[in-house]
């Protein structure tokens, strides 16, 4: 987008950040490099404003101008759309869990570059998965003021029984009770996922008798 009128270098520059700091309330708080070279602004701006300390990197590719006022969530949703929320993370949002864990645990195809997750804030531990499996009972939830995929419940469970070495003892029996209160829950679903992930003697074993 061309300046409405002629500018000078330090004029120029501040209007191109004003249009930057548009982009990012449009965008929830973050913005890809893309987005902002689309305005038609020079990527060797992007990297002085970043030098000034005006424009934080998130990480490869984003930015932002205030993560201390930025709610992990619309993070969370804007950078990782290809994302599914789960083990502990998806716990939370389901109310197993009373505190959200300072982790964010997401589901991700195992091709998804490793470097995507190369950051110091927020905290992730990404889930690498097959196709097949990564696809295996997806809805959504609401995540901030956005929406993120998110595992159904009876598919979490599976995936709670599967990795239970990786969780706090605690957590584990709080995901475990819940799910067998829930009356949401759908058995017949649970049984197909706990096949399809390969854990079906265990749910059989530790929740089946409560069912």
């Amino acid at each position: 987008m061309e300046a409405p009128f002629p500018m000078s270098r330090s004029e120029k520059k501040e209007f191109e950040f004003e249009m930057i700091e548009k982009l990012i309330e449009q965008n929830k708080g973050i913005v890809r490099t893309k987005q902002i070279t689309d305005l038609g602004i020079d990527y060797r701006r992007i990297i002085s404003y970043v030098e000034e300390g005006r424009l934080i990197r998130v990480k490869s590719g984003y930015y932002a101008i205030n993560l201390e006022a930025q709610d992990e969530e619309e993070l969370i949703a804007g950078m990782f759309p290809d994302g599914i929320l789960t083990m502990e993370s998806a716990l939370y949002y389901y109310g197993y869990l009373e505190v959200r864990p300072f982790v964010w645990k997401i589901a991700v195809s195992k091709n998804t570059s490793k470097s995507r997750f190369k950051m110091d804030y927020p905290a992730l531990e990404p889930y690498y998965s097959e196709k097949e499996v990564l696809s295996l009972g997806v809805t959504t939830t609401k995540l901030g003021n956005s929406t993120m995929k998110i595992y159904t419940k009876d598919r979490l469970i599976c995936d709670v029984l599967k990795y239970e070495e990786k969780m706090k003892r605690e957590d584990f029996k709080k995901a475990a009770l819940s799910y067998i209160q829930d009356d949401d829950k759908d058995v017949s679903s649970l049984m197909d996922c706990a096949a399809k992930r390969k854990v079906l003697r265990k749910v059989q074993n530790m929740i089946g008798v409560w069912l």
